[in-house]
């Protein structure tokens, strides 16, 4: 027991190496999609901007949800008790809590702000990114209006079903 526990320690550390070291004796700092091969992927001209990202999470509590995050180390930054929604943060890292607003959890993205709900110039309006997602054949759940500008929102589901959303507020 004791020498399988070594070996499997032992094979995941090597793989592990591996992965930090593969790069840098290949010569390649990135995989490239539709390349084979394990390595850091860095892209250097991001296709969109989406913005800030936070976790949207449909709690059933707000009050008991607000003290367990809170001791988790989380301050509340926007929202309110009286609106049934917070969104929390704890430095860079932001969620959002929501009572009776929808169901299961969402991914979230603001094109135009940064963690801090400071805008962000230059950004890509929620219109380009929809047309971009369209372009490359993603199905939307719900679409901006693209005769509009400024707030608008977009919804889609990734292969496994997480709910992602889209929302610009300026």
């Amino acid at each position: 027991m004791k020498r399988t526990l070594l070996l499997a320690t032992g094979l995941l550390a090597s793989f592990g190496i591996g992965l930090l070291i593969n790069p840098l004796i290949s010569g390649h700092t990135a995989t490239v999609p539709g390349q084979s091969g394990l390595g850091f992927y860095e892209q250097k001209d991001d296709p969109i901007k989406l913005g800030a990202f936070s976790l949207s999470l449909s709690v059933k509590d707000l009050e008991t949800s607000r003290q367990f995050y809170e001791n988790l180390g989380f301050r509340a930054s926007g929202g309110g008790m009286e609106k049934n929604y917070l969104i929390m943060k704890n430095g860079n890292s932001i969620i959002g809590l929501f009572q009776g607003m929808f169901e299961g959890n969402m991914l979230t993205f603001n094109p135009g702000w940064d963690e801090n709900k400071k805008n962000i110039d230059p950004f890509d309006d929620v219109r380009e990114i929809q047309k971009h997602l369209k372009n490359n054949n993603i199905k939307l759940s719900m679409e901006a209006d693209v005769t509009t500008t400024g707030p608008a929102y977009l919804m889609l589901n990734d292969p496994d079903g997480n709910v992602i959303l889209i929302d610009q507020h300026r």
